[in-house]
């Protein structure tokens, strides 16, 4: 049996990511990901109709990547605990403009990132095992470089743990 597939107009297209765009944030890569296996009535201009909708989110400010890019930030640093590096990469995946990352990444003060690294490496503590110190820290340096944590700041928090 053969899957039926929803044809969508430009305006129901539209209609359907603006919705998802007033309830969270997202960036023009994520709605173009959205899209990505939609059928179009007009299949021949797929791509202009996708452009075109992006254009008029963007237009609308239903996107906007520069408060995306905050959020994100926020997000990811207060929820999932993420590093600067890594967070920078994650939106550099979702091709979001330099500018805009620079300008997001500010809003991560330094003392709390320092301190969300020095809990998230003495919660982790506790769970390493290992056959020396040596090896303790290895792990925990390992598992924060994982985060996206600067390699500076992870050795100047394990360095200064008692093992």
């Amino acid at each position: 049996m053969e899957k039926k597939t929803h044809k969508y107009t430009e305006q129901e297209a539209y209609k359907k990511l603006s919705a998802l765009c007033a309830l969270a944030e997202y960036c023009c890569w994520d709605m173009m990901k959205k899209m990505k296996n939609w059928e179009f009535e007009d299949n021949d201009c797929k791509d202009e109709i996708k452009e075109h909708i992006i254009s008029k989110l963007v237009s609308e400010r239903f996107i906007d990547e520069s408060r995306f890019a905050k959020a994100y930030v926020r997000d990811k640093f207060r929820y999932n605990h993420w590093g600067v590096v890594r967070i920078q990469q994650e939106l550099k995946m979702r091709h979001i403009a330099q500018k805009h990352i620079d300008i997001a990444i500010q809003e991560i003060d330094d003392d709390d990132n320092l301190d969300t690294l020095r809990d998230i490496i003495q919660k982790k503590k506790s769970s390493v095992k290992g056959k020396s110190d040596y090896e303790i820290k290895a792990k925990l340096i390992r598992f924060a470089v994982g985060r996206g944590f600067k390699m500076d700041d992870v050795i100047k928090i394990v360095g200064d743990l008692d093992t």
